[in-house]
């Protein structure tokens, strides 16, 4: 188990490496921040002035090590827009993108995997086929379109829900709708499909046999065999609900990282945008260390193999 577990945290910390790298050098393709920092009209020397004290007069090479040497240090650098803090940017914004992300969570689990025991237990019926369709839609509809859908519908034409920003508990219902629907439609398949696997199994037939209710059976004997794709795509859906997140809060102006991180692309602000696309993949990683360590504890076939 503990080779296991080195070598997925090992591979966890590559993969961040490998991200922070390629995004680093990807920004700096993509124009002289010196540009859209100063004034129409602004000479060379207050130009080259400020680039030497944002440090971009300093050779590429030198400039990525610096930054990765910071990090370890727990200097994530300054805005170029903002001229404030990395880190504290973020502090700022990772309360409203965490809270969004916590009840999304919830609800994906909490509606997602009941609804994919109903459809289990009732398979083959006309409830069964109606949740599927409406599961269906709901993966393949794209949480941007939805939200736009949203606006345009309970913003713009009855007027009865806000359409952006964060002040009260009103403000969360579209994005948390537009950022739920996907995962909790995936969630209910997955947990349909895995447990009609395992709802035939002899030892359910035993347990119906001396007299257990379906409900009973296939919440103490099925939905424990059913757990670890059930896991898996939970962990995928948090994986993905993290990267659209930045997609959601700029359609719905929801003051969280994602928004921050836009603004920054926009701006060509280069430690902003790195440190946050940093945070996701770290976030992202970590989700999916979390789920590879819960194969390994769920089934020892999993943990040996390795």
């Amino acid at each position: 188990m503990k080779r296991y577990v080195l070598m997925r945290v090992l591979k966890a910390l590559l993969t961040i490496w490998a991200v922070y790298t390629l995004v680093f050098f990807l920004t700096r393709v993509t124009g002289d921040p010196v540009e859209w920092l100063t004034i129409a009209g602004a000479s060379d020397s207050a130009k080259e002035t400020l680039r030497q004290n944002l440090g971009l007069d300093l050779p590429l090479v030198q400039q990525y090590f610096k930054s990765l040497f910071g990090l370890f240090t727990g200097d994530t650098g300054t805005s170029y827009y903002y001229a404030r803090s990395v880190s504290d940017l973020f502090a700022e914004r990772i309360g409203p993108t965490l809270s969004l992300g916590a009840i999304v969570m919830a609800l994906t689990i909490l509606i997602g995997v009941p609804l994919g025991m109903l459809a289990a237990v009732r398979h083959n019926t006309l409830l069964d086929r109606g949740l599927m369709s409406l599961a269906i839609v709901g993966n393949t509809m794209p949480n941007f379109i939805l939200g736009i859908l949203l606006i345009f519908i309970f913003s713009l034409k009855l007027r009865a829900l806000p359409s952006g920003g964060m002040g009260t508990p009103l403000h969360y219902i579209l994005p948390v709708i537009a950022m739920a629907v996907g995962p909790t439609a995936s969630v209910a398949r997955l947990t349909r499909s895995s447990l009609l696997d395992v709802i035939g199994q002899d030892h359910l037939d035993c347990a119906r046999a001396k007299g257990m209710r379906e409900w009973n059976v296939v919440l103490k004997h099925g939905m424990r065999n059913a757990l670890i794709p059930v896991i898996t795509i939970l962990g995928g859906q948090l994986s993905a609900m993290i990267g659209g997140s930045v997609v959601v809060e700029t359609v719905f102006a929801w003051p969280g990282i994602g928004t921050l991180i836009v603004t920054s692309a926009q701006q060509r602000d280069f430690p902003v945008v790195v440190f946050g696309v940093l945070v996701i993949a770290a976030s992202v990683t970590f989700v999916n260390l979390l789920v590879d360590l819960s194969y390994g504890l769920l089934d020892p076939r999993i943990r040996d193999s390795h």
